[in-house]
């Protein structure tokens, strides 16, 4: 629709006639109905006398629209956008208008709780949708003031980002008015309203401010809420935040809530963060979840300061928010909660090696990223502009040094507080406090893309080291050498554990770089490059050393050089330089020692895709049936009641495909079969039909029933996943009319569904759907939001990888009009992963 992307260009020339924003007042009525609800907006701003401009409104009816006493005909607004007249140096722009609810998490999204009936709402508004809320000038250099009435049911609670100055109460309705915000950007504003409960407490902060804390929830998750745990990962957040940064916390209130069908992990609205549901754990979870949920607890308090407080200017600088709070977080884990032991670990597992994938697809960008619209930033939420920004952060504190990263942010934070920035702004505090070039830095890290590999030059005469040297060399496509801050580290094998013996920091630059210390030292078993992980870069072992770690990677004493271990030979392996069933090897070998859960989902994950992409297709069949097999026999031997047992047990249940194999997924659902200290709770009674389900083994009656028992959001959502996967052209046909012809479904049902869609053990019935995939997306991607069709795109890609699907993607890709360009991005990321797995089952002879 015309108007729904804007451009950067365009936010340039809103910004030269919109001179300040002054305020919003929003009056909301949520008692319309289930389709709509009502806004009056009353907007001040200053402007270029004379000038004419547009305000943002994704609106179903407008019935008025006054500027500066004076009547605009309500033609002026397409549904997208409202185009204003002549300006005045102060304005008055009066609308009335009804938007729309939506269910695909965008907007102001709508919930029915199948519990009990009762409606919840929440607003996700990053990056363009406070426009399908109210009337805005959605751009983040235009901040304002934010000020809200709403009117609900009376049984609900209404929260925002400020506190309510009053609530009155008529006829089951009540209206909520609450203080004006401070300056801030559009898409960081909330509204959450329903019967949600909550769990208070507050905290005295470093300049002796109470702050109230709350966290919220739906009435049926309530029993499951771990609020304690909540609270005090934030207070341990608040308090390393304000220490390192010294800036108080500039908002009045810090509530988080919980709520339906989130898309994201969760959005740092001021003093309102949302948080997708999972992170409520109504069955046994995975150490990784909850460490996963501690980090985004964290990651999002850190965007009160970066990203809330002081907001880039445009989305180009998106890293500024994205990249720092991730970092931050870690950081804050490692130093102030009892995550300290596994924090770096868990980075390494996970950030790194999301961002490790993502710099590499032909698709990858530079940290900075050239934004030139709405469709551009709405896909590079990625792995760049998250973990390689976060990981390049760390080398970056390691280059300057802590205490000097820390000094030039309180004086970032106290130059451009309630205001925006560019990365100049900050590139002029680091070299002010730390007096390294840090603009020449920048121009090689944060304005360049690609990932570099740092390899191991070993020359030794009888067991003696006579020259150690580290060679850097381009990422592919690409000619820059980068400077790295890391350390090497040397490890010996020692009562059956690879210990570490020398650890050497240094910095690496250029082509070649060579230990000097290390000459005249023993030889030992494993030469670790990037020991520690502060560098970003691919990381390639000696011939030794690589034997060694491949036969004792679950022995290194250290969770963070294991993890470094873990990723150089994962990145060996999908660059077709190790045999794929080398790597299934690797895992089955040394998993059952790995302590950090993380790791363990990461390996885990890598071995499916293996199995399911990489392995040679002569030896695919075989090498499943046995990886599977032996996995089964590692989850016996795991300590009761521990992670691992239930990380193995699920992904064993994902695998199993034989006869047997499947007939111990039916004996642990039954019971027929038990393992010490496995609960067979909900969540993994629906993984162990889920299974057979896709084993065909299981009808969708079958499916219903359970659905029956726990006809909760969590049980719809599974059940999905579970229809999709059952093997059968009508099956695989009834979720392909759900999703790509109705679009009947809502976001995060879409998405399991789709999660189901591939899988089952016989492949051969999604064969009639590549052509219509092809010949569906691009009309899915110009009609429908943003979410709804990337889920479709990117979860639809045919998994039958081969060279005819390979020339069909490039033929598909070839035809695509230019404004197409975020739909190209989509369907090429597919394409590079099917073109990597090629190339991987070829070298796996």
């Amino acid at each position: 629709m015309p108007g729904m992307n804007l451009t950067r260009a365009e936010a340039q020339e809103r910004a030269e006639v919109i001179k300040r924003v002054e305020s919003y007042q929003l009056n909301l009525d949520l008692t319309q109905g289930e389709r709509i609800f009502a806004v009056k907006a009353e907007i001040r701003f200053k402007a270029v006398a004379g000038k004419t401009t547009f305000i943002d409104a994704i609106t179903d009816t407008v019935r008025s629209i006054e500027l500066n006493g004076q009547s605009v005909p309500t033609d002026a607004a397409d549904g997208v956008r409202i185009a204003l007249p002549a300006l005045a140096e102060e304005n008055l722009l009066k609308i009335d208008a009804d938007f729309l609810y939506t269910n695909t998490g965008e907007g102001l999204h709508r919930f029915v709780d199948p519990v009990d009936n009762e409606v919840y709402l929440y607003s996700q508004f990053e990056v363009p949708d406070s426009r399908r809320v109210f009337p805005v000038f959605e751009q983040p250099d235009l901040k304002a003031e934010f000020s809200f009435t709403i009117t609900a049911p009376e049984h609900w609670n209404v929260i925002t980002n400020q506190p309510e100055t009053s609530v009155e109460k008529t006829e089951g309705k009540a209206t909520w008015t609450f203080s004006a915000t401070p300056r801030i950007s559009s898409y960081i504003t909330a509204i959450i309203a329903g019967p949600y409960e909550k769990v208070t407490s507050s905290l005295t902060n470093s300049e002796g401010r109470e702050i109230a804390l709350g966290v919220f929830a739906r009435k049926s998750l309530m029993p499951y809420l771990d609020s304690e745990e909540i609270f005090e990962l934030t207070r341990q957040g608040f308090e390393f935040y304000e220490e390192q940064f010294k800036v108080p916390y500039p908002f009045e209130k810090y509530d988080q809530l919980f709520v339906p069908e989130f898309n994201a992990g969760a959005m740092e609205n001021a003093g309102a963060v949302t948080f997708l549901e999972n992170y409520i754990f109504r069955s046994k979870t995975t150490e990784a979840m909850i460490e996963r949920r501690a980090i985004t607890i964290l990651h999002e308090l850190a965007h009160m300061w970066f990203g809330d407080l002081v907001t880039m200017k445009w989305w180009n600088d998106l890293w500024l928010n994205e990249s720092f709070a991730e970092f931050m977080s870690t950081l804050a884990a490692a130093e102030n909660t009892r995550f300290v032991d596994q924090a770096w670990a868990t980075f390494s597992a996970s950030e790194k090696t999301w961002a490790y994938r993502q710099d590499q697809l032909s698709t990858t960008h530079p940290i900075v990223a050239e934004i030139r619209d709405l469709h551009d930033v709405q896909v590079n939420f990625d792995g760049i502009t998250y973990a390689k920004g976060a990981s390049v952060l760390r080398q970056l504190v390691a280059w300057v040094g802590q205490e000097n990263f820390m000094a030039a942010l309180t004086d970032y934070f106290g130059k451009h507080s309630w205001g925006n920035t560019v990365l100049n702004d900050l590139l002029v505090e680091l070299e002010n406090k730390s007096g390294r070039d840090v603009k020449a830095w920048s121009a090689k890290w944060l304005e360049t893309a690609g990932v570099n590999t740092l390899s191991t030059e070993v020359q030794e005469e009888g067991g003696i080291l006579t020259q150690l040297a580290i060679r850097q060399t381009y990422a592919e496509g690409f000619e820059t050498l980068r400077p790295h801050r890391l350390v090497v580290g040397f490890y010996s094998l020692q009562d059956g554990r690879l210990t570490r013996t020398d650890r050497f920091e240094l910095d690496v630059d250029g082509e070649l770089t060579v230990l000097e210390q290390a000459a005249g030292k023993p030889r030992p078993d494993l030469i670790l490059v990037n020991d520690e992980d502060l560098a970003y870069a691919k990381i390639r072992l000696d011939e030794k050393s690589r034997a060694t770690a491949i036969k004792h990677l679950g022995d290194i004493d250290s969770p963070v050089a294991r993890g470094v271990v873990w990723g150089s030979l994962w990145d060996t392996t999908r660059d077709a330089e190790m045999p794929a069933r080398q790597f299934v090897e690797l895992v089955l070998n040394n998993i059952g020692k790995e302590t950090n859960s993380t790791a363990v989902r990461t390996q885990l994950l890598n071995l499916e895709l293996t199995l399911n992409s990489y392995v040679n297709r002569d030896f695919a069949e075989e090498t499943r049936r046995d990886a599977a097999h032996r996995l089964w026999d590692i989850a016996q031997d795991a300590e009761a009641d521990s992670d691992n047992q239930l990380q193995f047990v699920r992904t064993f249940a994902k695998l199993a495909e034989t006869d047997a194999q499947l007939e111990t997924v039916e004996a642990l659902l039954t019971g027929d079969i038990t393992l010490e200290g496995l609960e067979i709770d909900t969540d993994l009674r629906w993984v162990l039909l889920t299974s057979l389900a896709a084993g065909n083994r299981r009808s969708e009656d079958d499916v219903n029933e359970m659905l029956a028992a726990d006809n909760t959001s969590n049980g719809q959502q599974a059940a999905a996943t579970a229809r999709a996967s059952i093997p059968t052209l009508p099956a695989k046909e009834k979720v392909w009319q759900e999703v790509v012809v109705e679009n009947s479904m809502s976001n995060i049902v879409q998405r399991s569904a789709i999660a189901g869609f591939s899988g089952g053990t016989d492949k051969s019935v999604l064969e009639p759907f590549t052509d219509r995939y092809f010949e569906a997306i691009e009309g899915i991607w110009r009609e429908r939001s943003h979410e709804i069709s990337q889920q479709i795109i990117v979860g639809l890609f045919p998994r039958n990888y081969s060279q005819n699907l390979l020339e069909k993607t490039e033929k598909f890709l070839a035809k695509l009009p230019e404004d197409a360009a975020a739909l190209h991005r989509m369907v090429s990321e597919s394409r590079d992963g099917m073109k990597r797995a090629l190339k991987v089952q070829s070298a796996d002879r």
